[in-house]
């Protein structure tokens, strides 16, 4: 039986963004920074409606532009004010999304557009989205496994990774920038208001599983690639919106991982220290 052209591109994108996500997961919970991508998440509802302002037919590119302004201005009052993180980004993330709804509440037919980007539109996406997705991927997911001991240290502990010769700085910019680009294109799959399970719930269930760094990473992959592919195959199968479908499947797939935790036997296989500044 064929299978028809948008559920091909849908499987494509979620197969590709699925596993990303989750590698990158394993960082950014281990870190305490699960709110951080929220706020990126949330700030690309103001690109969005900026993009649809000027005219443009496709906003992921302003999407992507206003979450990056909004992940360095997050660095720079970390930097340059005695605020805490959390304080700093629940400020912006309520900040851009009432900015968005302005200036989406002045545009004729922007309900739509508002529905597709709060909770996803998977089945929409295009062959150009795949491809940009594919690039990301390859590129992103190669730069983690390049730099993958000098963040499992800077995870564990950051004044260590700095006496080591980790660019502490440095690598942490890149780490945010990459995760922001990652946040601000998986919205297509599940939208801003569930895009974050994506990030959360595959090392989860992972680190319900793991014994060391190394089957994290992998179990991480795999729940993210399961989430995502599960989740676009029951949305087609049974009619349903996908961006749900997938976060219900990820939410299963972790049920199904407690057992494990509870018996005891396995530890974290990143260690969760002190919140680490974005």
């Amino acid at each position: 039986m064929p299978i028809e052209p948008f559920l091909q591109r849908a499987l494509s994108i979620s197969v590709l963004l699925g596993p990303l996500c989750g590698l990158l997961g394993v960082f950014v919970t281990a870190r305490r920074m699960s709110f951080f991508s929220d706020t990126i998440a949330h700030a690309a509802l103001a690109g969005v409606a900026l993009g649809l302002w000027l005219g443009m037919p496709e906003p992921t590119i302003p999407m992507i532009v206003f979450s990056l302004a909004v992940a360095l201005l997050i660095l720079w009052l970390k930097e340059h004010t005695e605020l805490l993180n959390d304080t700093i980004m629940a400020l912006l993330l309520s900040g851009s999304v009432a900015f968005g709804m302005v200036v989406l509440s002045h545009l004729k037919g922007y309900r739509g557009e508002l529905d597709r980007m709060l909770f996803g539109d998977i089945f929409s996406v295009g062959w150009q989205d795949v491809g940009v997705a594919f690039a990301v991927t390859l590129s992103v997911g190669g730069l983690l496994f390049w730099k993958l001991n000098d963040l499992a240290l800077l995870t564990a502990h950051e004044d260590l990774a700095h006496v080591s010769g980790v660019g502490v700085t440095r690598l942490n910019r890149l780490f945010i920038l990459v995760l922001t680009v990652t946040v601000a294109l998986s919205i297509r799959l599940l939208g801003i208001v569930l895009v974050t399970s994506l990030v959360v719930i595959p090392p989860a269930a992972a680190r319900n599983l793991a014994r060391s760094l190394r089957q994290q990473v992998l179990l991480s992959l795999v729940f993210g690639f399961l989430g995502a592919a599960g989740g676009v195959y029951a949305s087609f199968h049974f009619d349903l919106p996908g961006g749900p479908c997938i976060t219900l499947v990820l939410v299963g797939l972790f049920l199904l991982s407690l057992p494990a935790a509870r018996r005891g036997g396995l530890r974290e296989a990143v260690p969760a220290g002190p919140p680490t500044k974005p």
